[in-house]
């Protein structure tokens, strides 16, 4: 097979790094892809959100299926052109992708169809949105309606804090018609896990649970980033946590898609808080999670490619179990200096060969790119650097060996990724 992975961050490298284990595979290309990726398919400058580009090319290069991976392209229907072409695509398409492009969409559905989540208001008026914050007081969170690269949140520990990201949003516009609307919702107290299925709107699949620190400094300090590392197994996602999960949340939102008139087909991400009355969702995610897809595959053992086939065909009932590697995988981003604010670029990275040397790391590229011989910086979140072990004290202790060995100018990370799971 001729395999096309659209995406250029270290969930597409996660991604061609598995395809690429597959019996079924013959060939790999990703766009725009990375440095690292490179390494292992054939990259083709189109970008991640040029769809008719990538369909001219999926058609000409004979794809036989294309893997979305940022969910720009799934907000803007790239699988609905495909299927009309006739080409398979894993993914939901536009309208099942509202549930990651509009925040008001996904709420209202989570409220009528009964999945539990936080009490929450919609607003297209910032004056009234004000009115509504100093009445629930703080702490609470301010969410941007449209897609901001996941930093359209705001959990406000302040009414002066609330009121500022609804100015941000509404009238200064820093994600520009991504905050025309916005929801104010009650803030949940937990932890948070992550929860992700592959499902052909009928049958459904579990993946291993695991868990993201979007802090950008340790002990979760700092602004929100797209996720400075996560490790999997997630300790807090008991056997009985994710049968509710899967009961309240999963199956009540792909059903109550398809009582609208929408069949999802494709990853589903549930973002949970398990709070002292049981789990409830934050939001959901229409594609693999980042950095969680970096610690996940590399637990599967199973053929990703057959279980993705079988979601686009709807054939799912044909997989009838996904096996995992009993070990514990820990990820740790290494960042460019001022992330997730204004970063320089183009800062050579050593030490990768010496870090990929060691035994059970393997280190996937996020933000880079190819310079002659030289791999250098081109994104805030550069690497993923990734490890697995017997137990998750053992997982960490390789990753951040591995995480020594690298170095580029300004180069910063969290020293405490997956110190949750060991307390």
């Amino acid at each position: 097979m001729r395999i096309l992975v659209i995406g250029s961050g270290g969930r597409e490298h996660a991604l061609v790094w598995k395809i690429a284990q597959s019996r079924l595979v013959a060939k790999i290309f990703c766009a725009p892809g990375n440095g690292g990726i490179a390494h292992l398919a054939e990259c083709v400058d189109i970008k991640a959100d040029d769809v008719f580009g990538l369909l001219e090319f999926a058609r000409k290069e004979k794809i036989d299926l294309t893997v979305v991976g940022p969910e720009v392209a799934l907000s803007l229907g790239i699988v609905d052109e495909f299927i009309k072409a006739g080409l398979k695509i894993f993914g939901p398409n536009k309208n099942a992708a509202n549930l990651e492009a509009s925040k008001v969409f996904s709420k209202q559905l989570m409220q009528k169809y009964n999945v539990p989540t936080a009490d929450f208001k919609v607003f297209d008026d910032p004056e009234a949105a004000n009115k509504y914050i100093e009445k629930i007081g703080a702490p609470c969170v301010v969410k941007a309606d449209g897609l901001a690269a996941g930093k359209g949140v705001v959990v406000a520990k302040t009414v002066k804090e609330a009121r500022g990201a609804v100015a941000s949003m509404m009238q200064d516009k820093i994600f520009g018609d991504a905050g025309k609307k916005i929801v104010v919702e009650e803030c949940l107290a937990g932890q948070e896990a992550s929860i992700m299925v592959i499902t052909d709107s009928k049958q459904v699949l579990a993946l291993a649970s695991a868990q993201d620190h979007k802090r950008v400094f340790d002990n979760d300090q700092g602004a929100n980033t797209g996720g400075m590392g996560a490790y999997s197994p997630a300790s807090i996602v008991t056997a009985d946590i994710l049968v509710e999960v899967m009961e309240k949340v999963i199956y009540r939102i792909i059903d109550g898609l398809a009582k609208e008139g929408i069949g999802y087909r494709g990853v589903l991400y549930a973002g949970i808080m398990l709070t002292k009355e049981g789990p409830k969702a934050l939001e959901f995610n229409v594609r693999f999670g980042d950095p969680e897809t970096e610690v996940i595959l590399p637990r599967l053992k199973s053929d990703l490619v057959e279980v993705m086939l079988a979601a686009t065909d709807e054939e799912l009932i044909k997989v009838k179990n996904l096996y995992w590697d009993p070990r514990a995988c820990v990820c740790v981003v290494c960042a460019s200096g001022g992330y997730p604010g204004d970063y320089a670029k183009d800062k050579e990275i050593k030490g990768l060969e010496e870090a990929e040397k060691l035994k059970d790391i393997v280190v996937f590229h996020a933000g880079t790119k190819k310079s002659g011989d030289k791999i250098l910086t081109s994104g805030g979140r550069v690497l993923g650097v990734t490890g697995l072990g017997d137990t998750i004290e053992d997982a960490i202790h390789k990753t951040y060996k591995a995480v020594s060995k690298i170095n580029f100018e300004g180069m910063h990370y969290r020293k405490d990724i997956g110190a949750r799971a060991i307390r």
